[in-house]
C-alpha cells in the first residue's frame, strides 16, 4: 500500500478523522500547499473536508499544466480560474493546443492578480487574448507567446496599454510583428528586462533602436535568425542597454566586428553571447569583446569561419569564468589555441562543455591541454579526423565521468577474399 493511501485510510474515513480535528484549518491549508496539482486532485477525493483544503484558492497560486495534462480543453482552464480567482499568480499552459480566446478571456476577468503567464505553443489564440490580459490583467509581469503565429502588432500596442509593469515578453516566431509593434510596446513598458524576439523575421534596425532608445534595464535579447538586422541597429542597443548580460544573434550573418566593439565598450556585465553563423567576425573584434567583458560564461563561436587561435589566446587571458565554449566549424582553430585555454584561468574549475565538431587541424594534443580542466562534463569531437580512440581513452583515464561525443568513419572494408564474412563498422559512437 502506498504512503499516500496509508495516510487517508487512517486519518479521512470520515470528517471526523482526528487529523481534521486536532490540526487548524490554516496549518492544513499550509500543509496542502506544498502539494502539486496531480496530488491536490487526489486529496480532493478522499474526503469533504479534504477536498475543501485541496481545492481552497490558496493552494492553486502556481499551476503548470505541461506535465500533467497538455490535451485540455477551454473549460477546464475556465474552472480553475473560477476556483483560484485572485489568489493565483503563476500560470504555465505551455503546449495546451486546445485552449483558445474564449476560456483566456474567462480566465483573465478571474485571475486579475496573475503575473507569470505562459501560453508557449498555444497557438488557437489570436490578438483577442492580449486585449483582454491588457484590460483585467494589469500586474503581468512575465508573458511567453511564442509560436503563437496569429500575434500582430495589435497585442503588443494592447500590452502596452494594459500592462505596465512588463518585465518580460517571448514572442519567438510570431513572425508577423514588426517595429510598429515595438515601439508601442517599449515606449509604455520602460521596466522590460528580457524580450526573446527570435524568429520575427520582420524585424528591422529601426525596432532595435527603439528597444535601445526605451529599455535601459534590459538584460536579456534574442534576435536568433532576424536576418535583416545589421550593425547599425545593435551599436543602438549596446549604447543603450548597459546592463545586458545575454545576446543572441546567432544567424544574423550582416553583423560585423563592429558589434564586438559596442559589446566590449558598452556592456561589462555580459555573461552570453551566441553569435554562431556570423561568419564576418573575426580575431580583432574577440580581442576586444574578450579584453572588456570579464564576465563571459557561455560563447557560441559556431561558424565563425574566420577565427583563429587569436581568440582563444585571448579569452583565457582575460575572461576567467568560462563555462561553454563551441568552436564547431571554426576550422582554423589548432592544438596551440587549445592548449591555451587548457592552461588559462577557466581551465580547472569552471570549464564544463567544449564543442570541436568540424575543427580538421585539432589532434591528440589538444585532449592532453584538456585533461587538466577537471570540471569538463562535455567534448564534442565529431568529424575530427585527427582525433583517434587512443587519445580518448587517455583523456578519460584523468576525466572518468566525461561524455566523449565522437564519430569515426568507417574504414574500407578489403575485398572479400574466399567465403568469408564482409565486415562492417559502426559509423557513429557514443563514447
Amino acid at each position: 500500500m502506498s504512503p499516500f493511501l496509508s495516510i487517508s485510510t487512517m486519518f479521512s474515513n470520515s470528517d471526523e478523522a482526528v487529523i481534521n480535528k486536532k490540526l487548524p484549518k490554516e496549518l492544513l491549508l499550509r500543509i496542502f500547499s506544498f502539494l502539486d496539482v496531480v496530488t491536490l486532485c487526489r486529496c480532493a477525493q478522499v474526503s469533504r473536508s479534504w477536498n475543501v483544503l485541496a481545492l481552497d484558492g490558496s493552494n492553486w497560486q502556481r499551476i503548470d499544466l505541461f506535465d500533467f495534462q497538455r490535451d485540455i480543453e477551454g473549460r477546464v482552464v475556465e474552472n480553475i480560474s473560477k476556483r483560484c480567482g485572485g489568489f493565483l499568480r503563476k500560470l504555465s499552459l505551455r503546449g495546451c493546443l486546445g485552449v483558445g480566446d474564449s476560456a483566456l478571456r474567462t480566465f483573465s476577468q478571474n485571475c486579475r492578480n496573475i503575473e507569470l503567464l505562459s501560453l508557449n505553443g498555444c497557438t488557437k489564440i489570436t490578438d483577442s487574448t492580449c486585449n483582454s490580459l491588457s484590460k483585467f490583467c494589469p500586474k503581468l509581469k512575465h508573458l511567453d507567446l511564442a509560436s503563437c503565429t496569429s500575434i500582430t502588432n495589435l497585442s503588443l500596442k494592447a500590452l502596452s496599454e494594459g500592462c505596465p509593469l512588463l518585465e518580460q515578453l517571448n514572442i519567438s516566431w510570431c513572425d508577423q510583428v514588426t517595429k510598429d509593434g515595438i515601439q508601442a510596446l517599449v515606449r509604455c513598458c520602460p521596466g522590460l528586462k528580457g524580450l526573446f524576439l527570435k524568429g520575427c523575421t520582420q524585424l528591422e534596425d529601426e525596432a532595435l533602436k527603439h528597444i535601445g532608445a526605451h529599455c535601459p534595464e534590459l538584460v536579456t535579447l534574442n534576435l536568433q535568425t532576424c536576418s535583416q538586422i545589421t550593425d547599425e541597429g545593435l551599436i543602438t542597443i549596446c549604447r543603450g542597454c548597459h546592463h545586458l548580460q545575454s545576446l543572441c544573434v546567432s544567424g544574423c550573418a550582416n553583423i560585423t566586428d563592429a558589434i564586438l566593439h559596442a559589446l566590449g565598450l558598452n556592456c561589462p556585465r555580459l555573461r552570453i553571447l551566441e553569435v554562431a553563423r556570423c561568419s564576418q567576425l573575426t580575431d580583432v573584434g574577440f580581442t576586444t569583446l574578450a579584453r572588456n567583458c570579464h564576465e563571459l560564461e557561455k560563447m557560441d563561436l559556431e561558424e565563425c569561419v574566420q577565427i583563429t587561435d587569436g581568440t582563444l589566446i585571448q579569452l583565457s587571458i582575460h575572461c576567467p569564468r568560462l563555462q561553454v565554449l563551441s568552436l564547431s566549424h571554426c576550422e582554423l582553430i589548432t592544438d596551440d589555441g587549445i592548449r591555451h585555454l587548457g592552461s588559462g584561468p577557466c581551465a580547472h574549475d569552471r570549464l564544463e562543455v567544449i564543442e570541436l565538431d568540424n575543427c580538421p587541424l585539432i589532434t591528440d594534443a589538444s585532449l592532453e591541454h584538456l585533461k587538466t580542466c577537471h570540471s569538463l562534463d562535455r567534448i564534442e569531437l565529431y568529424d575530427c579526423q585527427q582525433i583517434t580512440r587512443a587519445g580518448i581513452k587517455r583523456l578519460r583515464t584523468h576525466l572518468p565521468n566525461i561524455k566523449v561525443h565522437a564519430y569515426f568513419a568507417p574504414v574500407t572494408p578489403p575485398p572479400s577474399v574466399g567465403g568469408s564474412r564482409q565486415r562492417f563498422c559502426r559509423c557513429c559512437i557514443l563514447l
